[in-house]
């Protein structure tokens, strides 16, 4: 079985990590931290906004049973990526709406999929959802991890969109 990973950002990472890690082919999910330059960041860090990260996922997935374009599908519904550095109530460059690719192939994706989105006439703004190489990341916190199936009712501000 092959895997490849993912990197994506779209608001606080417990609601995206909810629904990314149901997708049949999603074989794990990480919350973390990706994008910014402070080295080995916090929660505690990364919250005041000034660490340059954002609040991530990645997934490691079977392109087998889940393809990169259709993850891409999932991340522009689960989140507006019409708002820059918001997502709802979360705000600050660690909310932003980032695609972190790993090779050409998935830069190319991720463009022509963002591309699709801004087509299609579900946004009445722009979408501003960066597509920026992928750079470390770093595991969030313990707590952090699985937080909604481990705290059912806990803030979420993710859905799918139609």
């Amino acid at each position: 079985m092959k895997t490849e990973i993912a990197v994506l950002a779209g608001g606080c990472f417990w609601g995206v990590e909810e629904i990314l890690r149901k997708l049949p082919g999603v074989q794990e999910t990480t919350v973390g931290y990706c994008g910014g330059d402070t080295p080995s960041p916090t929660y505690e860090k990364v919250k005041k906004g000034d660490t340059g990260h954002a609040e991530a996922v990645q997934i490691a997935f079977d392109p087998s049973q889940i393809s990169y374009e259709s993850l891409l599908n999932y991340f522009f519904r689960l989140h507006d990526p019409t708002t820059k550095n918001r997502q709802q109530n979360d705000v600050g460059s660690q909310y932003r709406s980032s695609i972190f690719y790993f090779s050409e192939d998935q830069k190319r994706t991720a463009e022509r999929v963002k591309k699709q989105a801004e087509e299609s006439g579900k946004w009445t703004r722009p979408i501003v959802t960066e597509i920026v190489p992928a750079m470390p990341f770093y595991t969030a916190e313990k707590y952090h991890q699985k937080y909604l199936q481990n705290n059912p009712g806990g803030y979420n501000c993710h859905f799918l969109r139609d």
